[in-house]
């Protein structure tokens, strides 16, 4: 969790604001993007400018005051304290600029927010919703949801032309603008200087490397773009430039306030703490720390730059981390208390109560946002993937009056279907007609992905296993989006699977997926707890299924599959050999699965189930005939930080004797605890479980850390060891479990009533 924390250290410093060494006064001038040409410009309908939004003119008699906010990651929320208690002492701002987490809370407050807006919107931010990406697991599409119910992990790759691609960021920034377009009240492309607030945001060309002063635009975009922290959240492109942070070039943009004409600057410098020695402990610690110190040398000169009439105003932050996003609220008076302690300077800036009334009621006179339904949906031109497919999954509608809030869905579903690196909307009018255009940006890393697996368990008793896996999918090979999925694993069980599925038709309703695969593992014969016999065994089949998608919720299929699977003695006693080992495959298949929980390790809400038939025929090539079935669902609800999930897991024949490889394997960590892994084989399964968890740490970004236990109780039918265990099987764990970058870990104890019990040890999904 070390590694965890200070990745979101060096993300945060810069959302604070990453530096660069070169000074003010050695860069190239700051830039202003240039005016969109009027056949490119897209002509946003934006609310009708309110009157208090017509350029701000300093009154004749007192001087034109500008604030300055500094980047500072979560210590930016100190920004908002400072800003109340000038509200409180009755200075007016005339104009703003901001760099990084200063241009967040000065573009909201420029745009009109009120500072109690701000705090009871920072009070719901957190970590994981400003950079957990993914939609709610509940909303994906089923294909993704599968994902994770195998042991692949971490960052998906794409491989071009010999060479290994990684995505720009960590993050993409799509849960971010969703933020930061509730810190705005006015959206559509705007001047700066028609805000209630005149105002300057601050970024960085990535590829000139200098600064880009923003004087117009989509005010949520020119945040996100001046907060793109460098390999953190990837860039941000308006104008054809390629934007990141813009602490890299002006951490503290003073001199940019007085290019708005400021008489006086009040400067708000949140600081850059530097790192203990103990805690430069790796390479992240060291990269945290370089860019601590630049950023503080960036800083300094745009200090050394103020006046004696200026006013400077560093918040006592202290040890205040900018990477803690879940007490934002906790910086807010220390800011305030800073603003304070400068009243005998401030008391010369401000201006009577009734003046200062008016000035405010003008700043925040109430926008009336545009709403009107749309007359068309329309994606901008994207090289692989067809708009006509995606359209139809959007809730917003053309006809229907937008809701920002299901704008927000649909952006969030869009990129987590897994094709996009980036999602974005706008609002344009075009020969008379009213467009929602959405610019999705196709992954840069794609059409090829690539992801690693690992999976490892052990019962402390000599049993181990480990297993490392690479998925490969293709993605898009035409029109209707067919996806070739190919998934290699070596280790305990060794297996090659590929799919390909190919929708029919753009609505994707219906489906057709062939496949094949070969799978090789080790099969245990148990009685009781004692190991009978070890079997070698190999598989190799094709299929082909016609389906339903079921939408988020699921999906259905029926098939034919056939093939080839062998058994041979590893180790036991000559009368376990398997004979000829060879067993003929041919059967018709049926699934239905369906899946609404909202996440696959540690479920606090939904269930999830599904349904197996397959039917075994001499006529289809089958060397038996025999109807097997089963099927399984799981529960899950929370109170507080306590969850409940019960569960169970049925199956059986349907006619004529099950064959021995048909029959059912069971036991294990919470699958009848206290018993070995596979101990109880026979015809027919009946299980029941309901297991408690209760979270006991929160972790950022992940799942947290939990203690958890399970009562259980199941019986197996028509054993096929005779001696095994039979009648009600009861069986109770405890275990703790955490949730980490490459799956969760459980270390859990079952014990059995008949007296078996095991430790289990398991990296990936028990």
């Amino acid at each position: 969790m070390r590694g965890i924390r200070a990745i979101l250290l060096i993300v945060a410093c810069a959302l604070a604001s990453a530096a660069n060494a070169q000074s003010p006064s050695t860069a190239q001038p700051a830039v202003t993007p240039p005016q969109t040409p009027p056949s490119a410009q897209p002509a946003v309908t934006p609310p009708q400018t309110p009157p208090s939004a017509q350029p701000a003119v300093t009154p004749p008699g007192r001087p034109k005051v500008c604030l300055v906010l500094s980047g500072g990651g979560a210590r930016g929320a100190a920004h908002i304290g400072v800003l109340k208690a000038l509200e409180a002492l009755h200075v007016p701002i005339d104009c703003i600029t901001g760099t990084s987490m200063g241009s967040l809370v000065g573009g909201a407050y420029a745009s009109g927010m009120t500072t109690a807006d701000m705090e009871r919107l920072v009070a719901g931010i957190s970590t994981d919703l400003l950079f957990k990406e993914k939609p709610p697991r509940q909303d994906q599409e089923i294909r993704r949801k599968l994902d994770d119910r195998s042991i692949l992990f971490g960052v998906e790759f794409g491989v071009r032309d010999g060479s290994v691609l990684l995505p720009k960021g960590v993050v993409s920034g799509v849960q971010l603008e969703t933020v930061l377009r509730s810190l705005s009240r006015l959206s559509g492309y705007r001047n700066f200087d028609e805000l209630p607030i005149p105002f300057r945001a601050v970024a960085t060309d990535l590829v000139t490397g200098k600064a880009v002063v923003f004087s117009e635009g989509e005010l949520a975009n020119v945040m996100r773009a001046s907060m793109s922290v460098p390999g953190a959240i990837a860039p941000a492109e308006i104008h054809g430039q390629l934007l990141v942070d813009g602490g890299l070039t002006n951490n503290l943009p003073v001199d940019v306030a007085r290019r708005m004409g400021a008489d006086v600057v009040i400067a708000v410098n949140l600081g850059t703490p530097l790192m203990k020695r103990e805690e430069l402990t790796g390479i992240l610690g060291v990269t945290g720390q370089m860019i601590n110190i630049l950023t503080e040398q960036n800083v300094q000169t745009s200090l050394a730059s103020l006046k004696p009439t200026d006013i400077l105003i560093e918040p006592a932050l202290g040890e205040f981390s900018a990477g803690d996003f879940d007490d934002l609220p906790k910086a807010v008076p220390i800011g305030e208390a800073a603003t304070l302690a400068a009243e005998p300077r401030l008391a010369a800036l401000a201006v009577p109560a009734v003046q200062y009334a008016a000035l405010r009621t003008r700043q925040l006179e109430p926008v009336v946002i545009d709403l009107r339904a749309v007359d068309e949906i329309r994606f901008s031109p994207m090289a692989r993937v067809n708009a006509d497919v995606l359209v139809p999954t959007l809730e917003t509608k053309p006809g229907v009056p937008l809701d920002p809030q299901v704008l927000d869905r649909d952006m969030r579903r869009l990129y987590g279907s897994g094709d996009f690196e980036h999602v974005n909307y706008r609002v344009i009018e075009q020969a008379g007609r009213r467009v929602l255009n959405i610019d999705a940006v196709e992954k840069s890393w794609g059409p090829n992905y690539f992801k690693f697996g690992l999976g490892l368990g052990s019962d402390f008793s000599g049993d181990a296993f480990f297993n490392a896996a690479l998925s490969h999918r293709r993605t898009w090979i035409n029109e209707f989006g067919a996806e070739w999925r190919t998934d290699l694993q070596f280790g305990s069980t060794t297996y090659v699977r590929s799919e390909f599925y190919q929708p029919l038709g753009t609505r994707r309703l219906f489906f057709v997926a062939p496949s094949a695969e070969y799978e090789r593992r080790t099969l245990d014969l148990f009685r009781g707890d004692d190991r009978l016999a070890r079997y070698d065994l190999s598989l190799g089949r094709a299929s082909i299924d016609v389906g339903a998608d079921l939408g988020k919720y699921g999906e259905a299929r029926i098939g034919y599959v056939t093939g080839v699977a062998r058994a041979s003695l590893d180790t036991g006693p000559p009368e376990f050999e398997a004979g000829s080992g060879r067993v003929r495959i041919g059967a018709l298949t049926a699934r239905v699965i369906v899946d609404q929980l909202d996440s696959a390790n540690f479920p606090r809400a939904g269930g999830a189930g599904s349904v197996n038939v397959i039917a075994a025929r001499e006529t289809l090539g089958a060397q038996d005939d025999f109807t097997r079935w089963d099927a399984d669902g799981v529960f899950s609800w929370s109170v507080g930080r306590h969850s409940f999930q019960p569960g169970f897991k049925v199956g059986g024949k349907i006619g004529g004797e099950l064959p021995t490889y048909a029959l059912f394997q069971w036991g294990g960590f919470l699958q009848q605890s206290g018993y070995p892994t596979g101990a109880l084989v026979g015809e027919r399964l009946t299980f029941g479980r309901l297991i408690y968890t209760y979270k006991l740490v929160d972790t950022r970004l992940l799942e947290g850390f939990y203690l958890g236990g399970s009562l259980e109780a199941g019986r197996m039918d028509h054993p096929l060891v005779p001696g095994s265990p039979t009648g009600l099987l009861k069986s109770v764990s405890v275990f703790g479990a955490v949730d980490t970058p490459i799956g969760p870990l459980y270390l859990g104890v079952g014990f059995a009533a008949d007296g078996n019990h095991s430790a289990y040890l398991y990296l990936g999904r028990p």
